[in-house]
């Protein structure tokens, strides 16, 4: 083959690897706008926002390639995308076990989303105490010449199993996945002392919200929260509260 045809074959290569590429990185941009709308939403409209922070990531060709080699799938476009499925992700961190199920429950229910799998870790937790929620799913991208799908994974924790996620990973990156047995048993034993944490904070939590909702005075009638103000109600309306509060 000579120079020209060489270099010919290198360009196809590079605009073919960038066109998937960028597919999963436009795929990553739908769901994160989807769930910055959420963001916004819980935090102008709703008391409670459930989303505390969000991580997304998509894997260099190398990590790829290195996964390919390790799971035996062969260097093609249709492989790599029907065998490896978190080549894009995001990671969506709450304060509660229940705020993971909401949110979870929201995503699933957008309609131009295909669930493809759940796995639940919280349920049922790995052998090592990991757990998290993870869902794999395929979203619509539409490109200038073509209509693709992609898969997103998408992990939904608490802060607390997020924490324990993030140290268990830094310590089996640093021992090459050969890691002591009493530090393996060390991390068990945080990852149910996680989750006990986790137990009583959703524990507070309920009771916090119930202790509000009951105290509620009737003085609260009196105005229409509104963006963290206050809003004298107008009095004919006051007066049909009051009406239907003495009926109840």
């Amino acid at each position: 083959m000579d120079e020209s045809k060489q270099l010919h074959q290198l360009k196809k290569v590079r605009k073919e690897l960038t066109r998937f590429m960028l597919s999963y990185k436009f795929g990553l941009d739908e769901i994160n706008t989807k769930l910055n709308i959420l963001q916004e939403e819980f935090e102008h409209i709703h008391d409670y926002n459930p989303i505390e922070h969000l991580k997304s990531r998509i894997k260099s060709p190398e990590s790829i390639l290195r996964k390919c080699q390790r799971k035996n799938v062969s260097i093609t476009e249709a492989s790599i995308k029907h065998a490896i499925k978190d080549i894009a992700g995001i990671r969506i961190v709450c304060s509660f076990i229940t705020d993971i199920y909401k949110i979870s429950e929201i995503i699933q229910g957008q309609q131009d989303i295909k669930v493809m799998e759940m796995k639940d870790y919280i349920k049922n937790p790995k052998s090592n105490g990991y757990k998290s929620l993870h869902l794999i799913l395929a979203i619509p991208v539409f490109l200038s010449d073509r209509q693709e799908e992609v898969y997103i994974e998408i992990q939904i924790r608490t802060v607390a199993m997020d924490f324990w996620a993030s140290l268990e990973h830094k310590i089996y990156y640093k021992y090459d996945g050969e890691v002591p047995a009493h530090l393996v048993e060390e991390l068990t034993n945080s990852a149910n002392i996680a989750n006990q944490l986790d137990e009583k904070m959703e524990f507070l939590h309920t009771e916090v919200n119930g202790e509000k909702t009951d105290k509620q005075s009737d003085s609260d009638l009196d105005f229409l929260p509104l963006d963290n103000k206050r809003f004298p109600l107008p009095k004919q309306l006051l007066e049909e509260l009051m009406e239907k509060k003495d009926r109840e």
